[in-house]
């Protein structure tokens, strides 16, 4: 992608976001996104099918950083979220989450949020995969692993979910800090 189409797809992505801060995915039209984005209605189909695939590549776009890191793959792909934290991929994502990075936080407590958590409990679901030798040890014998995978996906989910819907008032240290505590 070159400059130009980077831009677009940058101020698209964003008057998105905007929009879904105000009103219902349902709600928003192609064409009140590309007046808000001021791109013409030819760019935004150049990058999108449909209203459906920018949800969709939104969520993959804010999602697949972290995502991605704990898969090893990176393919060249830029990220919008662009940092070299090596930290564990759970604080990792709570302090994009923290920073409200690309307005992730909008959109994981605003009125589409459960679009949005269910692309993130399945980007999740993947990344706790790869990630799950952190906690082999705290696992019980008996426990059925797809069980253990699950639990500590919810649990992470759940953390977030008590955290922004409590205003965030913990730094993201100290939910991480809670989430392992408890897996």
């Amino acid at each position: 992608m070159d400059r130009r189409q980077r831009k677009s797809r940058e101020a698209i992505f964003s008057a998105f976001i905007s929009l879904l801060g105000e009103k219902k995915f349902s709600s928003i039209t192609v064409g009140e996104i590309i007046e808000k984005a001021d791109v013409g209605r030819a760019t935004f189909y150049a990058h999108f099918e449909t209203k459906d695939y920018l949800l969709k590549e939104l969520c993959e776009d804010l999602f697949c950083h972290i995502f991605d890191l704990t898969w090893g793959e990176v393919n060249g792909h830029r990220h919008i979220f662009e940092c070299n934290d090596t930290d564990s991929p759970y604080l990792h994502l709570l302090r994009h989450i923290e920073r409200n990075d690309n307005g992730i936080t909008t959109l994981l407590s605003g009125r589409n949020n459960e679009l949005f958590w269910r692309y993130f409990k399945a980007g999740l679901d993947k990344m706790v995969k790869s990630c799950l030798p952190m906690f082999e040890e705290r696992r019980r014998e008996g426990l059925p692993f797809e069980f253990w995978e699950n639990h500590i996906s919810s649990t992470f989910t759940s953390a977030i979910r008590w955290w922004i819907d409590g205003g965030m008032r913990e730094p993201a240290e100290n939910v991480y800090r809670y989430f392992s505590l408890v897996v």
